[in-house]
């Protein structure tokens, strides 16, 4: 097993111990792909797709998936561009997964707007990662999302009662 599948599995261990911790970081690093991006993205996403559906079964078999919200979230996006290295530069746009047995299912923003780029070859975002993060806060947490960003976002509608 890889890294994050480890991580996956002692996050596991923690929840069924029923410790009462109430959120768990994973990391899965080296996205970080200025070059050879091409052999790096495909194994990296494949290990996040199998750390995520093993967390799934396991938080399913400790009957824990209903109470359970992940997401995914990147301190940067990548520009669209291949730059000469075979790779991609840190960029403003990113995607974030949102999973959980209370998570709607779908699509949210639009697309990226491949012929919208800004002068340095940057996406426009189509969602403030703040609203992102105002869901979680307000809608999973309870929380006042203003105080803890400093301001008012929208949550996204993405999460069933």
């Amino acid at each position: 097993a890889h890294a994050f599948g480890n991580a996956v599995k002692t996050a596991a261990q923690v929840v069924a111990s029923r410790a009462g911790v109430a959120a768990i970081k994973l990391a899965l690093n080296g996205f970080d792909t200025h070059s050879n991006q091409q052999g790096t993205q495909p194994r990296l996403l494949k290990e996040l797709a199998e750390g995520l559906v093993a967390l799934r079964a396991a938080l399913v078999e400790l009957g824990r998936w209903e109470q359970t919200l992940v997401f995914t979230y990147c301190e940067f996006g990548r520009r669209p561009r291949e730059n000469m290295s075979g790779g991609t530069d840190h960029g403003t746009a990113n995607v974030q997964f949102a999973l959980g047995g209370r998570v709607r299912g779908g699509l949210y923003g639009l697309p990226p707007a491949l012929a919208r780029l800004d002068g340095n070859g940057n996406l426009p975002f189509a969602i403030d990662f703040r609203d992102v993060y105002a869901t979680v806060l307000e809608r999973w947490w309870g929380g006042d999302a203003a105080v803890a960003l400093n301001g008012r976002f929208r949550p996204l509608d993405i999460l069933r009662a």
